[in-house]
């Protein structure tokens, strides 16, 4: 047989109810049983009392105690009134206590078996005393003539056993009230378990707190945020990543998901419900990817479920690697036309003409070293430097001019990496923004140090940015180019702004004509990534 151990929780819930059930009836019918005994007993009580007044004050029982033989008179009187108030004893007896009517003709003129010291006093008395007939319910009151004198008792009685009868014809209504309680009892715990079963899948407490506590340590411990928000779009569970990745506070459980403090594309998403896969968001500190898909049960809309993964570090990699392959394509463009001037000057001087090919190749040497010197005079910074020169390489390439100047950055007072993605990012969207532009088509960048600040500066001679669209341009999947949106362009500037607020600066942007975006960064010495 099953131990109750391994029942379900509702089976469990429904055997204790019908236990408390069977308890509760039972001391309920007990206490009814016990009461009911007790009202018949004052009820016998009251009408044995009554019955022994109405016959102690009866006329024929005053003139007959003053005869010689009393019983004639007073037998058949007391046997009558017997049977008609459905008592079992009506004795009359004499001051002494001697019987002069009684059911039993044998005991008239013996004793009266009980107490009636009360009644000799002229009190009623009242009690429950074991006589010839058994244990009754007896009244005794006394009887007085005109002077007052006690001349006589009568005692009245109904034997125990009949007033448990009348008790015992109650017994049937008693166990057919406990019998509808039943099952009224009965039917309610099974549908509050029915209901239970339903809700638990029939799985028992103790599997029901494995399962919690398993749950609850996966959720807790997975690498990814994972959020469960409701259909009417309140937060019902945040993991620990979840919470670290979007900096939410111990108290947005059951707050809706628009008081959460995120921004505005989060919200939109994760108040929409909608599907969403591998979408990425830019928040003030990290680039995520977010997967949002519906959650249902036995065909119950619960509402969504939202993983989340920190792609900050990869997204700064990801343009570090760009910048490298950009600086790569340069030097294999490079090399190539080196290779081409190279040629020339051998022809120059397989043709006798030496001077040309000296001037020539002095020439070409000096446009690559001024470009150099520029750059480094205006940055200290080597990795910062590095990119600018191969980003003049690829200004190069597209017929731009990539102008570097300023007063010089020293090195290490803002972190590399945030530098090159920051200026890396603003200097594409420049190319970008120039590349097929008629007339001139510049780009222009400078440095400065000016108190304790890191200020870089980018323009260019596009288009610009309309004023409405300024705030939309630091948005995540906001592009002016085909292929803009989640996964795709778009992430430039959102990750100019996401660095610049990590590292406490400020960016405006001014134009058009043109775009000029200013970047001011406090020192952060020792923090280099």
């Amino acid at each position: 047989m099953t131990s109750p151990r391994r029942w379900s929780l509702a089976g469990q819930i429904f055997a204790a109810q019908v236990l408390v059930a069977v308890l509760v009836l039972a001391g309920g019918l007990g206490g009814a049983y016990v009461q009911a005994r007790h009202a018949g007993e004052q009820q016998a009580t009251s009408r044995v009392l009554a019955v022994a007044h109405t016959v102690a004050a009866t006329p024929l029982v005053v003139q007959a105690v003053g005869t010689a033989d009393p019983t004639t008179t007073l037998q058949p009187l007391a046997e009558q009134v017997r049977r008609s108030t459905d008592t079992d004893f009506v004795v009359v007896m004499s001051p002494a206590g001697r019987r002069w009517t009684h059911p039993d003709p044998r005991q008239i003129g013996r004793q009266f078996i009980g107490h009636i010291a009360a009644a000799a006093g002229g009190r009623d008395l009242t009690e429950t005393y074991t006589g010839t007939l058994g244990p009754s319910v007896r009244a005794v009151v006394p009887v007085r003539d005109s002077t007052g004198t006690v001349t006589r008792r009568v005692g009245v009685g109904i034997r125990q056993t009949a007033v448990a009868a009348a008790v015992a014809s109650q017994l049937p209504e008693l166990l057919g009230a406990a019998a509808l309680a039943a099952v009224l009892f009965g039917t309610g715990s099974w549908l509050v378990a029915r209901r239970l079963r339903r809700q638990t899948g029939g799985l028992g407490a103790a599997e029901l707190q494995e399962m919690a506590e398993y749950y609850d340590a996966v959720l807790h411990s997975v690498r990814e945020g994972l959020l469960l928000i409701d259909g009417a779009g309140r937060v019902r569970l945040a993991n620990d990543e979840a919470r670290r990745l979007l900096s939410l506070p111990e108290s947005v459980v059951g707050r809706p998901v628009t008081e959460a403090g995120l921004t505005p594309s989060l919200t939109g998403t994760l108040a929409s419900g909608e599907p969403r896969e591998d979408e990425l968001h830019v928040t003030d500190a990290r680039v995520l990817v977010l997967n949002q898909a519906r959650a249902n049960w036995q065909g119950r809309d619960l509402g969504t479920v939202t993983t989340l993964r920190d792609r900050t570090d990869l997204e700064a990699l990801t343009g570090e690697l760009d910048s490298a392959r950009g600086l790569a394509e340069a030097l294999r463009s490079q090399a190539h036309e080196s290779a081409n001037r190279l040629h020339t000057v051998v022809s120059l001087i397989e043709l006798g003409r030496a001077d040309e090919a000296l001037t020539f190749a002095t020439g070409e040497l000096a446009v690559s070293q001024r470009l150099t010197d520029e750059v480094v005079a205006s940055v200290q910074e080597p990795a910062l430097a590095a990119l600018l020169l191969g980003k003049a390489a690829q200004a190069s390439e597209r017929s731009i001019e990539l102008e570097v100047e300023g007063s010089g950055l020293p090195e290490g007072v803002v972190p590399s990496r945030d530098l090159v993605t920051i200026v890396g990012n603003l200097v594409d969207n420049a190319l970008e923004a120039v590349t097929g532009q008629p007339g001139t088509r510049r780009v222009r960048v400078a440095t400065d140090w000016q108190d304790g600040c890191a200020v870089l500066t980018v323009s260019d001679t596009g288009p610009g940015l309309p004023p409405e669209d300024l705030e939309r341009a630091f948005a995540r999947g906001w592009s002016t180019k085909a292929g803009g949106g989640p996964g795709g362009r778009g992430l430039g500037l959102a990750l100019v702004r996401q660095s610049v607020l990590r590292l406490g600066g400020t960016l405006s942007v001014e134009g058009p004509p043109g775009a000029t975006f200013v970047v001011r960064l406090p020192a952060r010495v020792g923090e280099d990534a």
